[in-house]
């Protein structure tokens, strides 16, 4: 994928999918444990999503950062909306609430 790293195109990027994560490296080949972290937790899921390497452009960490006022990678969007980073959703997957949002947001898209 090639950005632009505008604040219009990160919306659009969110919000045409599902489940999107922005990480270092790839699902296949994570270039840090929080990636790897936050890409397995996704994987457990059986859900499809969206990784974007923030590696492939210098403007792509600060871009992304500022534009979700998060101050961190990897970031996990779900319907749209910022969960955070790897420990935040290795903690909804436990409790189930990242489950359950993930039916919500499926539910509330048909």
């Amino acid at each position: 994928m090639s950005f632009d790293w505008t604040p219009s195109e990160l919306d659009a990027l969110v919000n045409e999918h599902p489940i999107v994560l922005f990480m270092k490296g790839t699902p296949q080949e994570p270039r840090c444990g929080f990636s790897n972290r936050a890409a397995t937790v996704l994987s457990q899921l059986g859900e499809p999503f969206t990784s974007v390497n923030i590696l492939t452009d210098p403007r792509a960490i600060p871009s992304v950062c500022a534009w979700a006022d998060f101050p961190t990678m990897p970031q996990v969007y779900i319907y749209g909306e910022l969960i955070g980073g790897s420990d935040i959703a290795l903690e909804m997957y436990q409790s189930g609430e990242l489950q359950q949002m993930i039916a919500d947001g499926r539910a509330a898209s048909e």
